[in-house]
């Protein structure tokens, strides 16, 4: 697997861990300049899951992704498209 590969099956593994329909996930990865986006689709109903009360879960989300892809000098970030 390449590293690229690694976080996005990070992203996937968590976003699905946390909704109802985890069939319903998609991941798509963007690139702009040196950063990679990774682009969460889901269910409408389990938006609010992911988002969590103030942003925490998704912020949290950020966090263990950005760190995992930082070991490898990589600049990441996770959007929630709905």
């Amino acid at each position: 697997m390449t590293r690229q590969a690694d976080t996005e099956t990070l992203v996937k593994y968590l976003v699905t861990s946390l909704v109802d329909e985890p069939d319903s996930v998609g991941v798509a990865r963007k690139e702009s300049g040196s950063t990679v986006t990774y682009e969460i689709s889901l269910a409408p109903d389990d938006v609010g899951k992911v988002i969590g009360r103030q942003g925490r879960i998704i912020k949290a989300i950020r966090t263990v992704v950005r760190a995992a892809a930082s070991v490898n000098g990589d600049q990441v970030d996770v959007d929630v498209l709905g």
